[in-house]
């Protein structure tokens, strides 16, 4: 069993976060792409929808090689955006209304029009030449090693003038900062410095794990299990370039600085973005004594719970990664964000309302993805519109492809979707005028309704927020509660969240079949949206003595039990 740590006041631990794509959510200039603007005019919305912060991916100003994630400069804002005034009125109006706001900070790299690489380009005696990565060829010639670019091809580019590499695990166009210079390190508070005063509530840290690099520079070791189904950066084994034990020192340093602007129920802090296994992801956690990130994304649900849509497999994850888990630590839960396909495309709408129950239900703070709520689906891009330069670069590999899940919100079904007036940077998605807010605001069973209804269950019962975990089923070695274990079907994935004496049970099946369990409890809510499988009587939620109920297919319920 899992318990809340005694000291579970923090907001973050429980927070709902939304990810908003700033280029994505709503245009106000009708420019055809979102800014800040637009961003301002949605807040009521998010704040009826019952979240508790909102995440912007990048703003700033950037030549737009890699989307914002390519930084000229990290003190600003693109005026494809707004302006800096625009910024603190949205973090004012934010805080009005009770929504915390987080920003991406992108230390790993910069773009290479950034004045830092512009001045280190100016030669090897330059001041901020030390500033990212290079290295002389190899002896024979050629790139200095075979570290390979998340884009394909080398992670080295060669600098003419100087005869030297510069290192970028990303785009040509985003050189990497060397963070064992102890200036780049400083430079980088000083970032985080700069946006704390303009009182954001903390950051969501891009590719954490990839701050520092292996010193000796020595080769990966070759893949031998690679195959034409995976990007061909996985062609080797990511020992040198990955994960290194003083990318630890770093985030501590960025740790003090978020602790420096703190307060009791005020709390600054970091996500920190880490594809990685649970042994290797919680030590980002750091310890009591030198604490780091506040929470490193779990991303396992995306990476293989979607890959592998069964009770068995999902629950394992859950319970692996709550065994793991130190003690005082919160964990968190992802199942979209804007490098992943939409989860309904990926594992249909009709579970994606089991998945988005499983998601607002479990233990500690889950991040969901702009439009989630109304079910948007993959974007279909024409060839010609294709804009990803990964997906550009990869064209083989389809998940390479990051347009699909980037395109507008869908708020009504006026032309454009009610993003703009204009034509927006990536096309609408094709279902826009049946799949929009406005459309689902009216539908009592809506996908929209069933996320706001399951938000406000999480703000009225301390169980759902506050709550241990204790799955059910084969396997549970809780010998109180064994009695609840039995008859549990195939294609289920029970489990009871609990605080304060109140129990409620979360019921999921994963199948196009009905199944049945042996409960008693009163219904909180159901993915279906009505709860006549419960009940003779059609107000379930007066019902008090619920047993031997039918789960339907692909039906999600919570259960407050008796």
């Amino acid at each position: 069993m899992s318990t809340e740590p005694a000291n579970g006041k923090e907001w973050w631990r429980n927070a709902v976060v939304y990810q908003i794509y700033p280029r994505s959510f709503q245009d106000s200039n009708n420019d055809g792409t979102g800014d800040i603007k637009g961003i301002i005019s949605r807040l009521d919305y998010l704040a009826n929808l019952g979240i508790d912060c909102i995440w912007l991916s990048p703003f700033y100003p950037s030549p737009n090689k890699d989307f914002g994630y390519d930084i000229s400069d990290y003190c600003n804002v693109d005026p494809l955006f707004g302006e800096l005034s625009d910024f603190d009125h949205l973090v004012s109006e934010a805080h009005k209304r009770n929504l915390k706001v987080i920003i991406d900070l992108v230390p790993n790299h910069t773009s290479d029009q950034h004045a830092w690489f512009q001045e280190a380009l100016e030669g090897k005696k330059s001041f901020k030449r030390d500033w990212y990565v290079w290295r002389d060829p190899a002896p024979g010639g050629g790139v200095p090693n075979n570290w390979p670019s998340y884009f394909g091809g080398p992670a080295w580019t060669l600098d003419k003038e100087s005869g030297q590499y510069y290192l970028h695990q990303f785009l040509s166009e985003q050189p990497d900062l060397n963070f064992r210079n102890p200036l780049v390190v400083e430079a980088m508070l000083d970032v985080m410095r700069f946006w704390l005063k303009r009182n954001v509530d903390g950051f969501r840290v891009d590719v954490i794990w990839l701050l520092v690099e292996a010193e000796d520079f020595a080769d990966e070791p070759i893949n031998h299990n690679w195959n034409k189904n995976l990007i061909e950066r996985d062609r080797t084994i990511h020992t040198k370039i990955e994960d290194q034990p003083e990318t630890h020192v770093i985030i501590q340093l960025m740790r003090q600085v978020l602790d420096q602007f703190s307060s009791p129920g005020q709390e600054k802090m970091m996500i920190g973005e880490a594809y990685l296994p649970y042994d290797q992801l919680i030590t980002y956690y750091g310890t009591k004594e030198k604490p780091e990130c506040h929470m490193p994304f779990n991303f396992h649900l995306i990476t293989e719970g979607l890959e592998n849509w069964q009770a068995s497999a999902v629950r394992k994850i859950v319970d692996e990664y709550e065994q793991a888990l130190p003690q005082d630590c919160s964990p968190n839960w992802v199942l979209g964000n804007h490098d992943k396909f939409r989860f309904a495309s990926r594992i249909g709408s009709e579970q994606a309302r089991v998945a988005t129950m499983l998601l607002l239900t479990l233990r500690g703070s889950p991040t969901w993805y702009y439009g989630d709520e109304i079910g948007m689906l993959n974007g279909e891009i024409p060839a010609d519109k294709i804009v990803d330069p990964r997906g550009i670069r990869q064209p083989d590999v389809p998940s390479e492809q990051r347009d699909p899940e980037r395109t507008p919100m869908q708020w009504d079904s006026t032309t454009y979707s009610g993003f703009s007036n204009t034509e927006p940077w990536l096309p609408v998605s094709a279902d826009y005028s049946e799949r929009n807010v406005a459309a689902q605001e009216k539908q009592p069973q809506s996908m929209l309704n069933l996320v706001k209804h399951l938000l406000k269950l999480r703000k009225e019962h301390k169980a759902l927020s506050h709550g241990s975990y204790l799955a059910l089923g084969p396997g549970v070695k809780d010998k109180e509660k064994a009695e609840e274990t039995s008859a549990v079907e195939d294609g289920l994935f029970i489990y009871v969240r609990e605080f304060d004496g109140e129990r409620i049970a979360v019921v999921l099946n994963f199948t196009d079949t009905d199944k049945s369990h042996k409960l008693q409890g009163r219904c909180l809510a159901s993915t279906y949206m009505d709860h006549e499988s419960l009940s003779a009587d059609k107000n379930a939620e007066t019902s008090t003595a619920i047993d031997n109920f039918r789960v339907r297919p692909n039906e999600g319920m919570a259960l407050l039990l008796v």
